[in-house]
């Protein structure tokens, strides 16, 4: 399976909410790597793991997902 790279913009407003999504992440089989940042709203995550599987697993940390994108 190829690796690509996947962009979400997901609310979060505080360390607490980053901090989920950073958990989850860690966890995840099928990620290679990841960026959370707060201030842009964004979580930057590349890895194998399907779009769809990624999605799901950051939507199960309670935090609103704005929108999402396959970047590469």
């Amino acid at each position: 399976m190829s690796e690509h790279t996947y962009k979400f913009n997901v609310k979060m407003t505080c360390t607490g909410c980053s901090g989920a999504v950073d958990r989850v992440l860690k966890k995840t089989e099928g990620v290679s790597e990841y960026d959370i940042s707060l201030e842009k709203q964004e979580v930057l995550v590349k890895g194998t793991i399907p779009y769809d599987d990624l999605h799901a697993k950051i939507a199960k940390t309670g935090k609103q997902i704005i929108s999402g994108e396959t970047v590469v």
